[in-house]
């Protein structure tokens, strides 16, 4: 399906070439318009997991935007001689939309970690961007059996945007499952965001992340993250073995 933006398709996953400013105004077109879209903060690691995993990639590929995160989807893209025009960081991108909202008195429905890391992530929220309405939060730790419970909490609460920090299987998928039911213009995954707005983790330093090396601090915050972090050499030789086929659409082998 063609977007209404420039996009550079890596594996099938159409990410978009916009720079931060013109995902923000995109998204708040979609808001101020309430047309529902499904916002994903593409990365390596997620991509090489929706290469073996065909519902995972389903998600991925038919999200209606999809942001460079990674560093590693940054280069490549680079690499492949469609570059995009910056990394959009979804953790950036989370506060540049609700920057947007305090100017719009817009309603935001928090959604993932802990009680406590999602408690303290709203009152910090909240005090940094008082004019947003923050209508509901609840933790991500909910079985299959609770989604319909979790579903109808939003659907009342009737947010404009809905961040949702779940584990890699259970946020993109989730998502896809329920964003027509649950109706919100802008519904968007956020990883571990709310741990470091919480203050559960630092954000890497600027010099970490105009380098590229932000998934470094993080392993160091977090060194049980390295068998996960190995993924990240596995992409970057893959494109490169790939080669222009990195560019087809559909989910390769």
């Amino acid at each position: 399906m063609t977007k209404p933006f420039p996009t550079v398709s890596l594996y099938g996953v159409p990410f978009s070439k916009m720079d931060m400013q013109e995902t923000v105004d995109y998204l708040t077109k979609a808001i101020e318009e309430r047309t529902p879209h499904r916002v994903i903060t593409g990365n390596p690691i997620m991509l090489m997991v929706g290469l073996e995993n065909p519902i995972f990639h389903r998600a991925l590929a038919t999200a209606d935007l999809v942001v460079p995160d990674g560093s590693g989807v940054v280069w490549a893209a680079r690499r492949l001689n469609q570059p995009v025009k910056e990394r959009v960081a979804g953790f950036d991108l989370m506060h540049e939309l609700l920057k947007e909202g305090n100017v719009r008195g817009w309603s935001v429905y928090l959604l993932g970690a802990t009680s406590e890391v999602i408690e303290a992530a709203k009152e910090k929220l909240s005090a940094q961007f008082p004019k947003v309405r923050f209508v509901g939060c609840r933790d991500g730790y909910f079985k299959d059996s609770e989604d319909e419970e979790v579903v109808a909490a939003i659907r009342e609460a009737n947010p404009d945007m809905l961040f949702v920090a779940r584990s890699t299987m259970n946020q993109e998928p989730w998502i896809e499952k329920y964003q027509a039911r649950l109706g919100v213009p802008v519904v968007m995954g956020v990883g571990g965001s709310f741990d470091v707005v919480s203050g559960k983790l630092k954000r890497a330093p600027v010099l970490f992340r105009k380098a590229g090396m932000e998934w470094l601090y993080r392993l160091l915050q977090e060194p049980s993250r390295f068998v996960r972090m190995l993924v990240l050499p596995r992409f970057a030789l893959k494109v490169i073995k790939d080669g222009d086929k990195v560019l087809k659409a559909g989910n390769p082998s």
